[in-house]
């Protein structure tokens, strides 16, 4: 047996495999039944399908069109049944556990508070009953022998002008379940220069942020992210294979924001199947990740919205397995960059690292010797 083999991951390895999650939308993520539980209590009556499956399937068509901001649009149907207090709870709740049947064992999950004040919360309210949800997911994924740790990061909306307010919160809760800002939205038109002022804010206190950059605008929007507004992370990055070329004879000349990049250990947060839906990528095959990867950026593997995009970690695992021939040890790769990449404190990452993740990995990649070893005493018993 070679060690191909030996290391390419089944798909019930890929999902008890411990998985970083570190670009995931909150309102992207709802079961569908949820969404239909919460808008007839809310009386909302603007879904365009009340059977959860077929409202499943509605969402990942209306996703799959290849332009961003008709992708974005599918957000108001979640967030119109996410505006109270026991509706966010329950959605965060929902998500922690989702992500940790998975085998999520480290996710940050964005969402932007603006956008839940409706029917009358409060920005800290907001904020609280989103960490009160995670806080109820974990207990509950724990239950069910699933371990899982949810940091939130506060999003913005590029097109608004609250960035500053959003970063002055996510400062305020950054000891209580907050881990981090970013910004997100439509790119073109939205630069992220227009809310310096929430980084510089943000840099003073010491804090972390990302940044959606490099998703549909190209590489103008992560050389602003970069150089501008100090992201410590990129928002997808997937546009910065435009600054890589590939020559005829194989090899490889990085211009110099894609070597600032690498050189730096910037982090992309990579997000193949959603990429797909929004034209960044015309199939799993030819997504920059494999180019990425082979040329050892800090790439990780992300979901963006699970409900438009139909996916989970494990899916996207699959996916990349299926079109690259990665084994556990890239999962394991990608899984690490992902923890160095994490917004809590070094130690914890390291202990991530080192008692979580590595151990799963090499749990997995030891079973395939006792299945052989079980067939082999087989055989020889059945000769006998």
């Amino acid at each position: 047996m070679t060690s191909q083999h030996q290391n390419t991951p089944s798909s019930e390895q890929i999902r008890r495999a411990p998985k970083v999650l570190l670009h995931d939308h909150l309102d992207g993520g709802l079961r569908p039944g949820t969404i239909v539980e919460l808008a007839r209590d809310a009386g909302y009556s603007g879904l365009p399908e009340t059977d959860p499956d077929k409202l499943g399937i509605w969402f990942r068509e209306a996703a799959d069109s290849g332009s961003l901001e008709r992708y974005l649009e599918t957000f108001a149907h979640t967030c119109a049944v996410m505006q109270t207090r026991a509706a966010l709870v329950r959605v965060a709740a929902e998500c922690a556990e989702d992500l940790a049947a998975d085998g999520v064992v480290y996710a940050e999950v964005r969402y932007a508070p603006e956008q839940h004040l409706e029917a009358g919360l409060s920005l800290e309210e907001v904020v609280e009953a989103v960490n009160e949800g995670f806080r109820a997911g974990e207990r509950r994924a724990k239950e069910d022998g699933n371990r899982i740790r949810v940091g939130a990061l506060l999003t913005a909306m590029r097109h608004a002008a609250r960035a500053l307010e959003i970063a002055e919160l996510a400062n305020r809760y950054r000891d209580a379940g907050v881990v981090g800002f970013d910004i997100a939205g439509a790119e073109a038109g939205f630069p992220p220069t227009r809310h310096l002022d929430a980084f510089e804010y943000l840099k003073r206190e010491n804090n972390h942020f990302t940044i959606h950059a490099g998703e549909a605008f190209g590489l103008p929007s992560i050389w602003q992210a970069l150089q501008w507004c100090g992201a410590d992370r990129l928002g997808h990055g997937v546009r910065i294979i435009d600054d890589i070329q590939v020559r005829e004879d194989g090899s490889v000349k990085l211009g110099r924001l894609a070597s600032y990049v690498r050189d730096k250990r910037i982090p992309l947060e990579l997000c193949p199947s959603s990429n797909l839906q929004t034209g960044a990528a015309s199939s799993y095959a030819d997504h920059p990740i494999g180019l990425l990867r082979r040329l050892h950026f800090r790439a990780t593997v992300n979901t963006d919205n699970r409900l438009m995009s139909g996916t989970s970690m494990s899916r996207e695992f699959e996916h990349l397995v299926d079109a690259f021939g990665y084994t556990l040890d890239d999962m394991a790769w990608f899984s690490v960059n992902a923890m160095k990449s994490a917004f809590i404190p070094f130690d914890e990452r390291l202990a991530m690292i080192n008692d979580v993740i590595k151990p799963g990995y090499a749990e997995l990649k030891s079973e395939w010797l006792f299945k052989q070893t079980t067939s082999t005493s087989s055989s020889a018993a059945s000769e006998e």
